[in-house]
Protein backbone atom coordinates (compact mmCIF):
# COMPACT_ATOMS: atom_id res chain seq x y z
CA UNK A 1 0.00 0.00 0.00
CA UNK A 2 2.87 2.64 0.72
CA UNK A 3 4.47 1.95 -2.96
CA UNK A 4 1.10 2.55 -4.41
CA UNK A 5 0.24 5.68 -2.88
CA UNK A 6 3.46 6.87 -2.52
CA UNK A 7 5.88 8.94 0.39
CA UNK A 8 3.30 11.48 1.80
CA UNK A 9 0.51 10.05 -0.67
CA UNK A 10 2.06 11.90 -3.76
CA UNK A 11 0.64 9.02 -5.98
CA UNK A 12 -2.48 8.95 -4.99
CA UNK A 13 -2.76 13.00 -5.15
CA UNK A 14 -1.76 12.78 -8.84
CA UNK A 15 -4.71 10.68 -9.40
CA UNK A 16 -7.09 11.77 -7.65
CA UNK A 17 -6.22 15.18 -9.45
CA UNK A 18 -5.75 14.15 -13.04
CA UNK A 19 -8.92 12.16 -12.77
CA UNK A 20 -10.79 14.51 -10.64
CA UNK A 21 -12.20 12.11 -7.72
CA UNK A 22 -12.02 12.20 -4.23
CA UNK A 23 -10.26 8.60 -2.12
CA UNK A 24 -10.09 7.95 1.09
CA UNK A 25 -7.70 4.81 2.71
CA UNK A 26 -8.88 2.47 5.32
CA UNK A 27 -5.85 0.63 6.63
CA UNK A 28 -5.74 -1.66 3.29
CA UNK A 29 -9.00 -0.55 1.51
CA UNK A 30 -9.30 2.32 -0.65
CA UNK A 31 -12.47 3.97 -1.42
CA UNK A 32 -13.04 5.94 -4.73
CA UNK A 33 -15.72 8.52 -5.17
CA UNK A 34 -16.68 10.80 -8.11
CA UNK A 35 -18.35 10.28 -11.54
CA UNK A 36 -18.76 6.84 -12.98
CA UNK A 37 -16.65 7.44 -15.76
CA UNK A 38 -13.78 8.85 -13.74
CA UNK A 39 -13.85 6.31 -10.97
CA UNK A 40 -13.75 3.32 -13.53
CA UNK A 41 -10.53 4.30 -14.89
CA UNK A 42 -9.18 5.03 -11.55
CA UNK A 43 -9.54 1.99 -10.61
CA UNK A 44 -7.80 0.67 -13.45
CA UNK A 45 -5.15 2.61 -12.93
CA UNK A 46 -4.73 1.28 -9.43
CA UNK A 47 -5.13 -2.04 -10.60
CA UNK A 48 -2.29 -1.44 -13.09
CA UNK A 49 0.29 0.56 -10.32
CA UNK A 50 -0.57 -3.05 -8.51
CA UNK A 51 0.81 -5.33 -10.79
CA UNK A 52 3.94 -2.92 -11.34
CA UNK A 53 4.75 -3.51 -7.88
CA UNK A 54 3.81 -7.13 -8.27
CA UNK A 55 6.56 -7.22 -10.86
CA UNK A 56 9.13 -5.40 -9.14
CA UNK A 57 8.92 -2.57 -11.61
CA UNK A 58 9.29 0.83 -10.29
CA UNK A 59 7.49 4.18 -11.43
CA UNK A 60 7.07 7.90 -11.15
CA UNK A 61 5.16 10.56 -11.66
CA UNK A 62 5.64 10.31 -15.58
CA UNK A 63 4.67 6.61 -15.48
CA UNK A 64 1.39 7.07 -13.20
CA UNK A 65 0.07 9.71 -16.10
CA UNK A 66 1.14 7.60 -18.88
CA UNK A 67 -1.30 4.77 -17.53
CA UNK A 68 -3.89 7.30 -16.72
CA UNK A 69 -3.36 8.04 -20.39
CA UNK A 70 -3.70 4.63 -21.34
CA UNK A 71 -6.54 3.76 -18.71
CA UNK A 72 -8.60 6.71 -20.38
CA UNK A 73 -7.92 5.05 -23.83
CA UNK A 74 -8.98 1.16 -22.57
CA UNK A 75 -5.25 -0.12 -23.51
CA UNK A 76 -4.32 -0.30 -20.18
CA UNK A 77 -3.95 -4.56 -20.36
CA UNK A 78 -0.45 -6.09 -20.08
CA UNK A 79 1.06 -3.08 -18.83
CA UNK A 80 3.81 -5.15 -16.86
CA UNK A 81 4.98 -6.84 -19.53
CA UNK A 82 5.55 -3.97 -21.79
CA UNK A 83 8.03 -2.17 -19.12
CA UNK A 84 9.40 -5.55 -17.75
CA UNK A 85 11.06 -6.71 -20.71
CA UNK A 86 14.67 -5.96 -21.25
CA UNK A 87 15.85 -4.49 -24.68
CA UNK A 88 19.52 -4.53 -23.52
CA UNK A 89 22.19 -4.14 -20.45
CA UNK A 90 24.33 -1.30 -20.98
CA UNK A 91 28.06 -1.82 -19.60
CA UNK A 92 27.50 -0.95 -16.34
CA UNK A 93 24.68 -3.74 -15.90
CA UNK A 94 21.62 -1.40 -16.19
CA UNK A 95 18.76 -3.40 -17.75
CA UNK A 96 16.86 -1.05 -20.24
CA UNK A 97 13.30 -1.02 -20.81
CA UNK A 98 10.23 0.34 -23.00
CA UNK A 99 8.81 2.40 -20.82
CA UNK A 100 5.48 2.75 -23.27
CA UNK A 101 3.67 0.65 -25.37
CA UNK A 102 4.45 2.72 -28.23
CA UNK A 103 7.70 1.69 -27.43
CA UNK A 104 7.80 -1.94 -27.04
CA UNK A 105 5.61 -1.71 -30.80
CA UNK A 106 8.66 0.12 -31.84
CA UNK A 107 11.06 -2.50 -30.38
CA UNK A 108 9.14 -5.46 -32.22
CA UNK A 109 8.88 -4.25 -35.47
CA UNK A 110 12.55 -3.84 -35.38
CA UNK A 111 13.30 -7.41 -34.15
CA UNK A 112 10.45 -8.71 -37.04
CA UNK A 113 11.57 -6.60 -40.12
CA UNK A 114 14.34 -5.52 -42.10
CA UNK A 115 13.41 -2.14 -42.77
CA UNK A 116 11.66 -0.06 -39.99
CA UNK A 117 10.92 3.56 -39.74
CA UNK A 118 9.91 5.32 -36.70
CA UNK A 119 8.73 8.26 -36.65
CA UNK A 120 7.96 10.41 -33.52
CA UNK A 121 8.65 13.43 -30.98
CA UNK A 122 11.42 14.45 -28.93
CA UNK A 123 12.28 12.17 -26.16
CA UNK A 124 10.12 9.10 -27.49
CA UNK A 125 13.76 7.07 -27.49
CA UNK A 126 13.64 6.48 -31.25
CA UNK A 127 17.53 6.52 -31.64
CA UNK A 128 18.11 5.48 -28.55
CA UNK A 129 15.95 2.13 -28.65
CA UNK A 130 17.68 1.66 -32.41
CA UNK A 131 20.91 1.73 -31.14
CA UNK A 132 20.32 -0.88 -28.11
CA UNK A 133 19.09 -3.33 -30.88
CA UNK A 134 22.40 -2.67 -32.80
CA UNK A 135 24.33 -3.54 -30.22
CA UNK A 136 22.32 -6.70 -29.29
CA UNK A 137 22.17 -7.70 -32.67
CA UNK A 138 26.15 -7.36 -32.96
CA UNK A 139 26.75 -8.80 -29.96
CA UNK A 140 24.61 -11.68 -30.69
CA UNK A 141 26.24 -12.17 -33.54
CA UNK A 142 23.51 -11.34 -35.80
CA UNK A 143 25.88 -8.48 -37.39
CA UNK A 144 29.22 -7.87 -38.12
CA UNK A 145 29.12 -4.07 -38.44
CA UNK A 146 27.34 -0.90 -36.69
CA UNK A 147 26.78 2.00 -39.05
CA UNK A 148 25.35 5.03 -37.54
CA UNK A 149 24.33 8.30 -39.90
CA UNK A 150 23.06 11.31 -40.12
CA UNK A 151 22.35 14.03 -42.78
CA UNK A 152 24.43 16.83 -42.05
CA UNK A 153 21.34 20.05 -42.21
CA UNK A 154 21.44 22.50 -40.01
CA UNK A 155 18.89 23.27 -37.67
CA UNK A 156 19.41 27.41 -37.88
CA UNK A 157 23.08 27.16 -37.46
CA UNK A 158 25.71 27.01 -40.32
CA UNK A 159 28.45 24.34 -40.55
CA UNK A 160 30.48 26.66 -41.90
CA UNK A 161 31.34 28.78 -39.48
CA UNK A 162 32.20 25.77 -37.16
CA UNK A 163 35.57 24.94 -37.06
CA UNK A 164 37.82 22.10 -38.33
CA UNK A 165 37.18 19.75 -41.50
CA UNK A 166 33.53 18.32 -42.38
CA UNK A 167 33.95 15.26 -39.90
CA UNK A 168 34.56 17.62 -36.94
CA UNK A 169 31.97 19.61 -38.32
CA UNK A 170 29.17 17.16 -38.21
CA UNK A 171 30.47 15.93 -34.72
CA UNK A 172 28.05 17.50 -32.98
CA UNK A 173 24.93 16.15 -34.70
CA UNK A 174 26.41 12.72 -34.72
CA UNK A 175 26.78 13.41 -30.90
CA UNK A 176 23.18 11.48 -29.47
CA UNK A 177 24.67 8.34 -31.45
CA UNK A 178 28.19 8.24 -29.52
CA UNK A 179 26.49 8.52 -26.32
CA UNK A 180 24.49 5.84 -26.32
CA UNK A 181 27.50 3.39 -27.88
CA UNK A 182 29.46 4.27 -25.00
CA UNK A 183 26.74 3.78 -22.61
CA UNK A 184 25.62 0.51 -24.14
CA UNK A 185 29.66 -0.63 -24.78
CA UNK A 186 31.51 1.13 -22.79
CA UNK A 187 33.79 3.67 -22.99
CA UNK A 188 37.24 1.27 -24.05
CA UNK A 189 35.36 -1.20 -25.59
CA UNK A 190 33.40 1.25 -27.92
CA UNK A 191 36.95 2.85 -28.77
CA UNK A 192 38.56 -0.07 -29.88
CA UNK A 193 35.38 -1.10 -32.02
CA UNK A 194 35.93 2.61 -33.62
CA UNK A 195 39.06 1.79 -34.20
CA UNK A 196 39.37 -0.95 -35.75
CA UNK A 197 36.15 -0.05 -37.92
CA UNK A 198 33.25 -2.59 -36.34
CA UNK A 199 31.59 0.68 -34.91
CA UNK A 200 31.65 3.58 -37.91
CA UNK A 201 29.49 6.86 -37.59
CA UNK A 202 29.50 9.43 -40.58
CA UNK A 203 27.34 11.43 -42.16
CA UNK A 204 24.97 10.48 -44.81
CA UNK A 205 27.00 11.58 -47.75
CA UNK A 206 29.56 9.17 -46.83
CA UNK A 207 27.43 6.28 -47.71
CA UNK A 208 27.22 7.24 -51.53
CA UNK A 209 28.43 4.23 -53.67
CA UNK A 210 28.49 1.32 -51.43
CA UNK A 211 26.89 -1.44 -50.38
CA UNK A 212 26.14 -2.37 -46.64
CA UNK A 213 26.14 -5.96 -45.99
CA UNK A 214 26.06 -7.93 -42.68
CA UNK A 215 25.20 -5.20 -41.00
CA UNK A 216 22.67 -2.80 -38.66
CA UNK A 217 21.96 0.67 -40.01
CA UNK A 218 20.55 3.49 -38.37
CA UNK A 219 19.55 6.69 -40.03
CA UNK A 220 18.89 9.59 -37.42
CA UNK A 221 16.96 12.90 -37.65
CA UNK A 222 15.84 11.29 -41.73
CA UNK A 223 13.25 13.99 -41.69
CA UNK A 224 15.78 16.05 -43.26
CA UNK A 225 16.68 13.89 -46.14
CA UNK A 226 16.19 14.97 -49.51
CA UNK A 227 13.74 12.37 -51.16
CA UNK A 228 17.35 11.28 -53.96
CA UNK A 229 18.76 10.95 -50.91
CA UNK A 230 16.68 8.58 -48.67
CA UNK A 231 17.02 6.59 -52.29
CA UNK A 232 20.40 6.64 -52.19
CA UNK A 233 20.42 5.53 -48.55
CA UNK A 234 17.85 2.59 -48.69
CA UNK A 235 19.66 1.28 -51.91
CA UNK A 236 22.96 0.62 -49.89
CA UNK A 237 21.28 -2.47 -47.93
CA UNK A 238 23.29 -5.67 -48.69
CA UNK A 239 22.87 -9.02 -47.66
CA UNK A 240 22.19 -10.08 -43.85
CA UNK A 241 21.37 -6.51 -43.14
CA UNK A 242 19.13 -4.65 -41.21
CA UNK A 243 17.86 -0.55 -41.20
CA UNK A 244 16.31 1.07 -39.06
CA UNK A 245 15.08 5.07 -40.00
CA UNK A 246 14.46 7.87 -37.12
CA UNK A 247 12.89 11.01 -37.61
CA UNK A 248 10.21 13.67 -36.41
CA UNK A 249 8.20 14.80 -39.49
CA UNK A 250 7.07 18.33 -37.49
CA UNK A 251 10.90 19.23 -37.33
CA UNK A 252 11.92 19.66 -40.87
CA UNK A 253 14.80 21.68 -41.82
CA UNK A 254 15.32 21.65 -45.40
CA UNK A 255 15.47 24.75 -47.64
CA UNK A 256 12.01 25.65 -48.68
CA UNK A 257 10.46 23.67 -51.48
CA UNK A 258 12.30 20.41 -50.94
CA UNK A 259 10.15 17.19 -49.66
CA UNK A 260 11.38 15.48 -46.86
CA UNK A 261 12.91 12.12 -48.10
CA UNK A 262 11.17 10.56 -45.06
CA UNK A 263 7.81 11.52 -45.96
CA UNK A 264 8.12 10.56 -49.29
CA UNK A 265 9.40 6.97 -48.46
CA UNK A 266 6.96 6.57 -45.70
CA UNK A 267 3.93 7.30 -48.49
CA UNK A 268 5.12 4.84 -51.11
CA UNK A 269 6.95 2.08 -49.52
CA UNK A 270 4.09 1.18 -46.51
CA UNK A 271 2.55 -2.19 -48.56
CA UNK A 272 6.27 -3.85 -48.83
CA UNK A 273 6.91 -6.66 -46.89
CA UNK A 274 9.58 -6.68 -44.50
CA UNK A 275 8.81 -2.99 -44.28
CA UNK A 276 7.10 -1.69 -41.41
CA UNK A 277 6.53 1.91 -40.15
CA UNK A 278 6.20 3.26 -36.32
CA UNK A 279 4.52 5.98 -34.68
CA UNK A 280 5.20 7.21 -31.99
CA UNK A 281 3.30 10.25 -29.92
CA UNK A 282 3.58 12.70 -27.27
CA UNK A 283 1.96 9.14 -24.88
CA UNK A 284 5.27 7.92 -25.90
CA UNK A 285 7.54 10.90 -24.44
CA UNK A 286 9.66 9.52 -21.62
CA UNK A 287 11.96 12.41 -20.72
CA UNK A 288 10.91 15.03 -18.14
CA UNK A 289 6.99 14.86 -17.88
CA UNK A 290 7.29 18.83 -18.84
CA UNK A 291 8.50 17.68 -22.30
CA UNK A 292 4.61 15.39 -22.79
CA UNK A 293 2.85 18.64 -22.17
CA UNK A 294 5.31 21.03 -24.35
CA UNK A 295 5.31 18.14 -27.38
CA UNK A 296 1.07 18.37 -26.94
CA UNK A 297 0.94 22.07 -26.87
CA UNK A 298 3.19 22.31 -30.30
CA UNK A 299 0.54 19.71 -31.87
CA UNK A 300 -2.24 21.28 -30.72
CA UNK A 301 -0.85 24.83 -32.21
CA UNK A 302 -0.04 22.90 -35.84
CA UNK A 303 -3.88 21.47 -35.56
CA UNK A 304 -4.79 24.96 -35.07
CA UNK A 305 -2.53 25.82 -38.27
CA UNK A 306 -4.03 23.62 -40.41
CA UNK A 307 -7.28 24.44 -39.76
CA UNK A 308 -6.59 27.55 -40.17
CA UNK A 309 -5.40 26.73 -43.67
CA UNK A 310 -8.28 25.20 -44.79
Amino acid sequence: MQKLLGTFDENLNIITRELSVSAAVDGATLRLSGQREDVEVAKKVFDGLLKLIAANEPFDKSRIVYCIELAREGGFEGIEKVMSGVVAITSRGKQIKCKTVGQKKYVDAIRNNTVVFGIGPAGTGKTYLAVCQAVSAFKGKQVEKIILTRPAVEAGEKLGFLPGDLQTKVDPYLRPLYDALQELFGLETYQKHMEKGVIEVAPLAYMRGRTLSNAFIILDEAQNTTKEQMKMFLTRMGDGSKMVITGDVTQIDLPEGKKSGLKHAVSILKNIEGIETVTLTSKDVVRHPLVMQIVRAYEKESTKDVRTQR
